[in-house]
């Protein structure tokens, strides 16, 4: 089922914009539908081109001062017009209350109006998140994801492999479960993903032979994150001997998502391979590769070196 935004969701205490309703209480209903905010201070002096009333609108201390310098006949010229449009809603920053007017015209077209204490550059940073949180092109896929030493390590394999297996081993060494079996991602910006798991699945795992487990409660509140970035992608599959796997590392592999490309290795599982220290270390290697650190590169340089002079030697 799709996920809407109503206006009243963001009344919820769980969200850290702390608004309150003084007017149009009527519209709380209305659907959010875009992802942005506006700032309607050239609508309020009049330029009407491209004003984008089908999303919030943020009043902070230059609007607020601009209406506060009105006389009553520019106010009721400006309102009139401005409120014609089927504005979505409007939000005061700094505690600031509109007029008696703006209200007035507010509840006769069921315009719900908020005000907020934030200051209008923080409250923006924080609905501007929400709003990621609610737009962001998402998807569900079958997988694993694991928080290892600060890297999110999203494991992927046909089942029965030992995805869980491996990420309950994890566990168990100290890293941290985000999602078992259904993973939700969410690209946020052009080149972040996040994943997170279903509220109904949180915390949960489903492990061949024990049925499911409550992780939180058997390993503590530091064994669990509710979401977390997608550093890398490792795709755990049973030992093929007629394949060719990477042994130096050279080759840089790529995983898409949501068209965001993820650094993306394969690791064989066979008897006797310990994937949960193969993935520690290769997340560790991706940490490595973030500060420009390419150990099979520096390797190889070495090796140049080593053969350059090796010749000089020679002759």
């Amino acid at each position: 089922m799709e996920k809407k935004l109503i206006l009243k969701n963001l009344l919820e205490k769980d969200h850290d914009i702390k608004l309150r309703i003084i007017a149009g209480s009527g519209g709380l209903n209305k659907e959010v539908k875009v992802g942005d905010i506006n700032r309607p201070g050239l609508t309020l002096a009049g330029f009407y081109d491209f004003f984008a009333s089908e999303r919030m609108q943020i009043f902070g201390l230059g609007e607020y001062a601009y209406m506060m310098n009105l006389s009553r006949e520019e106010k009721m010229e400006k309102y009139g017009k401005f409120f014609s449009f089927n504005v979505l809603c409007c939000v005061f920053t700094h505690n600031e209350m509109p007029d008696d007017l703006f209200i007035e015209y507010a509840n006769r077209g069921n315009t719900p109006v908020f005000i907020t204490e934030s200051q209008t550059t923080r409250f923006t940073t924080s609905l501007l998140h929400i709003l990621d949180e609610y737009f962001a092109p998402c998807v569900t896929l079958h997988a694993t994801l694991v928080d290892v030493f600060g890297i999110g390590v999203l494991l992927f394999g046909k089942s029965g492999v030992g995805k869980s297996e491996t990420a309950l081993e994890l566990i168990e060494r100290g890293h941290r479960l985000v999602a078992d079996d259904m993973v939700t991602i969410r690209k946020i910006g052009e080149t972040l993903l996040s994943g997170s798991s279903s509220p109904m699945l949180q915390h949960h795992m489903e492990i061949r032979g024990l049925g499911i487990i409550n992780v939180r409660e058997i390993f503590g509140i530091r064994s669990v994150r509710n979401e977390k970035w997608i550093d890398i992608v490792v795709l755990l599959e049973e030992w093929d001997s007629k394949k060719e796997y990477d042994r130096l590392g050279f080759e840089e592999r790529n995983y898409t998502i949501l068209d965001v490309e993820i650094p993306y290795i394969i690791i064989p599982v066979r008897p006797g391979r310990n994937i949960p220290v193969l993935i520690e270390t290769a997340s560790l290697n991706q940490r490595l590769k973030k500060h420009g650190i390419f150990s099979a590169i520096e390797f190889d340089k070495r090796i140049q070196n080593w053969v350059q002079a090796e010749d000089v030697i020679i002759k």
